[in-house]
């Protein structure tokens, strides 16, 4: 495990791999389980059962599934929309699986993209989201502040052809900060978000607001500032018509001067990851 000059970000990083290598091997499981006429409420429910067998009983957010224009948003408008519906996947649907366990006291957020069979599209689009993976890492060891990130990703999908999903989200972030939250066999959840995660959130809004920063990384005012130390949940999301793409990981931010411990994924051996090096492998590129 790769070390830095901030003990208190990554003395338990095994821990937060540990839950999200977890989460994406419940989305591959759960993927690999979803054919026609399966809805979303069903690919949830799979998520959440998935996950309990093996431990998982809190949760920063309980698992989301969207098929088919869903995975745009399109025409969401209110933050219940993003729950799970009664929408039955088809083939040639595209579907995001989006969770968030809590195991061990340990948080993971991760997005898992795929379609039910072959769609180039959908492959070119997923081929595009990698660099956006490459951007915010290099302009978080740049020290830009979060809100002209934000403006960059924004821009980077305007020259690919994409619209920005993320904007959609709840004050359109592109990523929010997790941590570890009390080790409880149960937890209770307010509109599927767990309580202690949500302290924590909270906690980080009331100390970020007196020292200038916020634990929500937004295209708005509250994220014009240099990015502080922690784990960020990183979810760029790209749209085309009806169809939409995301990934979610998380980014260690540290406050090392030497740049390439001052910002890194946490995990490379992720699905898109491997995904996009199997891809460049095969062609050349």
């Amino acid at each position: 495990m790769r070390t830095a000059a901030a003990p208190h970000v990554t003395q338990d990083l095994a821990g937060f791999r540990a839950v999200q290598r977890l989460a994406y091997d419940c989305a591959e499981a759960v993927a690999a389980q979803l054919t026609p006429g399966v809805t979303e409420r069903d690919a949830a429910r799979l998520q959440r059962e998935w996950l309990r067998r093996r431990g998982v009983r809190d949760w920063f957010h309980l698992p989301f599934a969207w098929f088919g224009d869903r995975t745009a948003f399109t025409g969401f408008r209110v933050p219940t929309q993003f729950f799970p519906t009664g929408r039955r996947l088809e083939p040639g649907m595209p579907f995001v699986l989006d969770l968030a366990p809590v195991h061990r006291g340990f948080t993971a957020d991760v997005g898992y993209s795929g379609c039910l069979g072959p769609d180039p599209l959908h492959a070119r689009m997923l081929d595009d989201l990698l660099a956006h993976r490459d951007l915010v890492l290099r302009e978080i060891r740049e020290r830009r502040p979060l809100r002209a990130i934000y403006e960059d990703v924004d821009r980077l999908m305007a020259h690919q052809g994409y619209a920005n999903r993320h904007r959609a989200y709840p004050f359109g972030v592109i990523a929010h900060k997790v941590g570890r939250v009390p080790d409880r066999r149960r937890s209770a959840r307010l509109f599927g978000f767990g309580t202690q995660s949500l302290k924590g959130l909270a906690s980080d809004l009331l100390h970020g607001h007196r020292e200038g920063w916020s634990p929500l990384w937004s295209p708005y005012r509250f994220s014009d500032h240099p990015p502080t130390p922690g784990l960020w949940a990183v979810e760029p999301h790209l749209g085309f018509r009806g169809t939409g793409v995301k990934f979610e990981e998380l980014l260690v931010v540290t406050d090392s001067r030497d740049p390439e411990e001052s910002a890194f994924w946490l995990d490379d051996d992720l699905p898109h990851v491997r995904r996009g090096q199997g891809r460049q492998e095969g062609t050349g590129r």
